[in-house]
């Protein structure tokens, strides 16, 4: 038992030194799964984390190929087994697992696994998550001396994933302090741009008629007034950038987003995303928030059966479009839709924004911006 104690000491060190170098949970999490493969000798290992809406806020494992994971599909909810050990807090160790009356299904695409090893992450009473392995390599599935391994391998690895989390949380509660106190000196320096550009724009209407020259003169000066208040407005937006979109990027935002709105609506949400470029904090939010502002009017108004978000990366431009197969609206119907607030938006980022909508044809928002 000398022997297996070293190893999960060693184990143990790994995600314990992912949390010293200040990685994220997500990271963390993958330390720990790969540590509990190495360590009992499992083909397959996961480990899910659950969110209040009967799924998993995140999901890492090891065994699969990106091939694999695309082919799956969606994140696992908390069905099943899963759902079982949530629920129970329970270990379980099973010779087969199909075998067993809890275990629902798999997608098509799902790797077959037999023998399998659930532990729970916890902390207190509470579940943190379940870390899980299937097909031990060694004949003769897994024993025992196995459970009590992950066992003690999962006590480490709450300490582990509370201390990451708690780095994350403090790092966006220094990020989110940092942002108001900017926020509040850009609203200040914006507030005098725009009372100035007021002003200037008052006299220079007042020179109009009986001396034209200075007012001509007054609305070049109202003119870089308002270059200046849009650059720092920008700046703003940059400042009070959603702290998801520093956690996850644009992309794994707007998913999160979306499968947040598919369990919420009757109507099937559904994402698709290129790979992407780098993309500018500006772009970032603008993007994001056309998309939240497209789906809401989508989801309330369209009384369609699906809407469809997409992203990609097309000569140069990155192009977000949303479609519902909804009813659709004429343009005298258009007023709250929020259309003019997205495609002020979309040009702020020197982007451009097109509606097509036609009565009983469903409605798509486009947006594209250079970057």
């Amino acid at each position: 038992m000398s022997s297996d104690r070293d190893e999960i000491l060693q184990a143990v060190s790994s995600a314990v030194l992912a949390v010293t170098r200040h990685l994220s949970v997500r990271e963390v999490l993958q330390v720990i799964v790969r540590s509990a493969q190495r360590l009992l000798d499992a083909r397959y290992a996961a480990l899910g984390v659950p969110d209040e809406d009967g799924s998993f806020a995140e999901f890492v494992a090891e065994g699969l190929t990106d091939k694999q994971w695309d082919a799956i599909g969606p994140l696992p909810r908390q069905h099943g087994m899963l759902g079982a050990m949530l629920r129970d807090g329970t270990p379980a160790r099973l010779p087969d697992l199909r075998k067993d009356p809890r275990f629902e299904w798999w997608p098509k695409a799902h790797p077959v696994m037999k023998d399998f090893l659930g532990v729970p992450i916890r902390d207190g009473e509470q579940v943190l998550g379940i870390i899980f392995l299937a097909n031990k390599r060694t004949p003769g599935g897994f024993t025992q001396a196995d459970e009590d391994l992950l066992t003690l391998f999962a006590a480490h690895a709450a300490i582990a994933l509370i201390n990451a989390r708690l780095y994350e949380r403090g790092r966006e509660l220094a990020m989110l302090e940092e942002r108001n106190r900017m926020a509040r000196e850009l609203h200040d320096a914006v507030t005098q741009k725009l009372f100035s550009l007021r002003l200037t724009a008052q006299a220079a209407s007042a020179m109009l008629e009986r001396a034209p020259e200075k007012a001509a003169q007054e609305l070049e000066r109202v003119q870089r007034l308002a270059g200046e208040a849009l650059s720092e407005l920008r700046a703003v937006i940059v400042e009070l950038r959603p702290a998801e979109l520093d956690r996850h990027g644009l992309a794994e935002t707007l998913r999160k987003h979306v499968r947040l709105l598919d369990r919420l609506h009757p109507s099937l949400v559904t994402f698709e995303c290129a790979e992407l470029p780098e993309v500018d904090s500006a772009v970032e939010v603008a993007v994001l928030r056309v998309a939240q502002e497209a789906l809401h009017n989508a989801l309330r108004h369209s009384e369609g059966a699906s809407v469809s978000v997409g992203l990609a990366y097309e000569d140069g431009k990155l192009a977000l479009t949303v479609r519902d197969d909804g009813r659709g609206f004429e343009q005298a119907e258009s007023r709250g839709l929020g259309l003019v607030s997205m495609r002020d938006r979309a040009e702020s980022v020197g982007g451009v924004m097109t509606v097509e909508s036609a009565r009983d044809r469903g409605t798509t928002v486009r947006m594209e911006v250079g970057v």
